[in-house]
């Protein structure tokens, strides 16, 4: 998240609020477009839209980690 949308999140914090959204960590739609970009370059291929329509980070890692899992990445 720091990288591509300039923000410092602990992930522990992540882990003990699982319902949280993505505002709640200040990220915006184009921050999270960011961490897409960068994810499917790293991983050589579409992450799809359903991973940039995600409202939580919660959410999304299940969305990303599905699809990256299913494709045999």
């Amino acid at each position: 998240m720091k990288a591509r949308a300039g923000l410092s999140v602990d992930p522990r914090e992540m882990e003990r609020r699982p319902e949280a959204t993505f505002a709640d960590f200040d990220l915006d739609s184009l921050g999270l477009l960011g961490i897409v970009a960068e994810l499917e370059k790293r991983h050589g291929r579409s992450i799809g839209n359903e991973a940039e329509g995600c409202k939580s980070p919660h959410a999304f890692l299940e969305n990303v980690n599905h699809q990256l899992s299913a494709a045999g990445v």
